[in-house]
């Protein structure tokens, strides 16, 4: 069987025509037949290129308005047959049924259709069954014939076009086929998630795959899997690696916390908050952040969560650091922060996060709801003789955002609205507790009237007796250990505030 294949018929019936015009003209010069429907139809007649209409073939309109329209034997017997199969050459002959040597065909825009809000009647009539038919037929059918399964692919098919000379080799078909085949299994995944209630069912794809430098490690491989476009605009810098959009995932999952707060800056190192505060300017609040923590900011991953002025801008700029995120920036910002060439500038963009956290776990993988609480005033029970003031709330609740997103196991102080010192992903709470102090200690913080926060229940009344002796007055954790009294009665013969929240905040 000759592998490269002359194309001397073509199917086209796209929803979508941008583009569509220079391949019309390509096969027109290379006398290809066009045979097309409806839209397509009524568009290549507008270039004046002949066009053969299908209801020609089939002797049968369009029906239903147009939900029948290609679904007929003539025509996937012309796309299905296998041109060195003598029995289906036979059959061919014997019902007159034209040869397809090319199909062109995109979908009905299901997930556009879906996100825009329209009711259900509506989002119904945008699944594609003649569409999706066809590309299936083509893709199975690729040793000998050609699909172009949606606008996506239009250049990559006229260049192998061109180049061969109005044909097409067995290794251009296979390509072709195999993006039809994520086409099509994106589609029915898209359809089957809208339709689905049963969460034992976990179907995903995602499309645009973008290759990394190499993964957490240099002997790793690395991709990224989703529309990094779409959610930043990069300003500046080099690429992104696998370790650094781990970085940026954090942060923008932390400082989404402080949304509609005050000026707040955080800067993380390998997915936790080494400096956070908000203050009453965002160069102040980066200079606090700064404080907490100098040495592991080196390096680090910076976010504010409002506009970046050149005054802040200038104080970054004497920093090390990878990547620097906002939601906007004064153009005098920008010029500064360019000044590093490899530094990545990202303005963060307006866009919904997925609302399910998924990761591989053994031979398969682990799917949850995202920890969307926020630990407000409302949530806060009051535990001890002594209430906290209405300033160690506003820090308790400072400190808890801080928590929930920082590894277990974490302790978090912090003071005026500064993260003063964390203990991260320690195997045991008294261990966390003992770094952040010896941490708070290092940068010589003062932790009296300080607050902490722990992202589960103490057991044991240990971390409150070793806090209580740091200088913090009060505490905020969810509670619900059986020993919850022996905590409780410790703050209380030490006149120590202890809220409970009543929710925890693991992270693994």
């Amino acid at each position: 069987m000759n592998s490269t294949k002359k194309i001397a018929s073509a199917l086209i019936s796209v929803f979508d025509k941008t583009g569509l015009e220079p391949i019309v003209k390509a096969l027109h010069q290379n006398n290809v037949t066009i045979y097309s429907t409806g839209g397509t139809e009524t568009f290549i007649k507008n270039l004046d290129i002949p066009v053969v209409a299908v209801e020609d073939i089939t002797s049968f309109p369009e029906i239903l308005g147009g939900r029948v329209k290609t679904l007929h034997p003539k025509i996937f017997g012309g796309i299905l047959n296998r041109q060195d199969h003598s029995g289906d050459v036979q059959q061919m002959q014997e019902f007159n049924i034209p040869q397809i040597d090319l199909v062109i065909v995109d979908l009905y825009p299901f997930e556009k259709t879906v996100a825009s809000g329209a009711n259900e009647a509506d989002i119904i009539e945008k699944i594609d069954i003649g569409g999706i038919s066809l590309i299936r037929a083509a893709a199975k059918n690729f040793k000998d014939t050609v699909i172009v399964p949606s606008v996506e692919e239009y250049a990559a098919f006229l260049n192998f076009y061109l180049v061969n000379n109005g044909a097409t080799t067995l290794e251009n078909r296979r390509l072709l086929a195999t993006k039809a085949f994520h086409v099509s299994s994106h589609y029915d995944g898209a359809i089957f998630n809208y339709f689905n209630t049963d969460e034992t069912y976990f179907k995903t794809s995602v499309a645009n795959g973008q290759i990394l430098r190499y993964g957490e490690n240099p002997h790793q491989k690395g991709f990224f899997f989703g529309d990094f476009d779409q959610m930043f605009t990069k300003v500046h810098g080099k690429e992104l690696s696998y370790n650094n959009l781990l970085d940026v995932d954090a942060a923008v999952n932390l400082m989404n916390e402080f949304k509609e707060d005050e000026p707040t800056f955080a800067i993380l190192k390998h997915n936790n908050a080494c400096g956070l505060a908000s203050r009453s300017t965002m160069k102040q609040a980066y200079l606090d952040a700064l404080a907490a923590d100098p040495t592991s900011a080196f390096g680090g991953v910076l976010i504010a969560n409002g506009k970046i002025d050149l005054a802040t801008a200038e104080e970054i700029n004497k920093l090390f650091c990878e990547v620097v995120i906002a939601p906007a920036y004064d153009q005098e910002a920008i010029d500064v922060l360019e000044e590093k060439k490899n530094r990545i500038i990202l303005i963060l963009n307006e866009v919904e996060l997925p609302q399910k956290n998924v990761r591989t776990c053994l031979n398969g993988v682990l799917v949850q709801d995202k920890d969307n609480v926020t630990d407000s005033k409302s949530h806060l029970t009051t535990v001890t003789n002594s209430a906290p003031t209405a300033d160690e709330i506003g820090d308790l609740l400072f400190a808890s955002k801080i928590c929930k997103h920082t590894k277990s196991n974490t302790i978090v102080f912090a003071k005026n609205k500064q993260l003063c010192a964390s203990g991260t992903g320690q195997t045991s709470r008294v261990d966390a507790l003992k770094q952040a102090i010896e941490k708070a200690t290092s940068f010589e913080f003062d932790l009296t009237g300080a607050v902490m926060a722990s992202d589960a229940f103490f057991p044991f009344p240990d971390c409150v007796e070793i806090a209580n002796k740091a200088g913090i007055t009060a505490v905020i954790q969810p509670g619900g250990s059986i020993k919850d009294e022996l905590s409780i009665n410790y703050c209380n013969d030490n006149n120590m505030a202890m809220v409970f929240t009543g929710i925890r905040h693991f992270k693994h």
